[in-house]
């Protein structure tokens, strides 16, 4: 399996664990999320969650050639799915991020609710640059926490970023070491151990129920636009591109 799930401590662990393809996600992996954080969610012994990947690579993001095999038709499928699980989960989450967290690699950090980066992170969402739209209520979230100029960065250009730039811009809590950030997250996980958990569970929809509705109508119109995107012209130039390893060519699209 290349998603791995366990429970040790009070703290339910998943680990993207696909190294050989830089942990890209299938709509399987996907599947195998969405149902350990339910699972997790239901839980009573399950204190916290924590979402990792592996040294040196947290994920590339969407496995392009099952993503285009099958591509997500509804609310059912699998991506999303894991993302409501995601913005639904009741217990804190958790995430370690080392190396590459590209596309929704980086997306899924905006629902996380505390967030450490090694110190060779590098982040990206770079779905203009494949002919598509941002997703996970990224177009909402991102602008929200750097202000529009710099979300235009991310969001239209594609730009990558650092670790230390996601803490100074609010994706992230922390830099690291490589070597120190997942022990590091595990103990910060470890530490709703010792708190009361009702008390956890409505501070945690305190802090984020203004704001639920508004992502998940993002998440719909984001995915609306996502899969219309799918089947244009420039994202096949994209995809193709991709696969032959050159550049797009956009200069025939106006």
């Amino acid at each position: 399996m290349t998603i791995k799930t366990y429970t040790v401590n009070g703290v339910a662990t998943i680990e993207i664990a696909r190294p050989e393809k830089k942990n890209a996600i299938t709509q399987a992996m996907y599947q195998a999320m969405a149902d350990a954080l339910r699972a997790a969610d239901q839980d009573a012994t399950v204190r916290a969650v924590l979402i990792t990947g592996q040294p040196g690579i947290f994920t590339s993001g969407n496995d392009l050639e099952d993503f285009m095999a099958a591509p997500p038709r509804d609310a059912e499928a699998p991506v999303f799915q894991f993302m409501h699980a995601l913005v639904n989960s009741t217990k804190p989450v958790v995430a370690a991020v080392t190396g590459a967290a590209i596309g929704i690699g980086t997306t899924l950090l905006l629902h996380c609710d505390l967030v450490f980066v090694a110190d060779d992170a590098r982040l990206a969402m770079p779905f203009v640059g494949l002919g598509l739209v941002p997703e996970f209520a990224s177009s909402l979230v991102v602008p929200q926490l750097m202000g529009n100029r710099r979300a235009a960065e991310k969001l239209l250009l594609g730009d990558p970023f650092t670790g230390e730039q996601a803490v100074e811009c609010g994706i992230a809590n922390r830099v690291l070491p490589g070597s120190e950030v997942v022990n590091h997250a595990r103990r910060v996980a470890e530490r709703f151990n010792n708190l009361a958990p009702g008390a956890v569970r409505d501070s945690k929809r305190l802090i984020r129920e203004p704001q639920q509705e508004a992502v998940k109508a993002a998440i719909a119109r984001e995915a609306e636009i996502f899969g219309a995107r799918l089947r244009s012209p420039e994202a096949m130039e994209a995809f193709q591109a991709f696969f032959q390893k050159r550049a797009p060519d956009f200069s025939k699209f106006q």
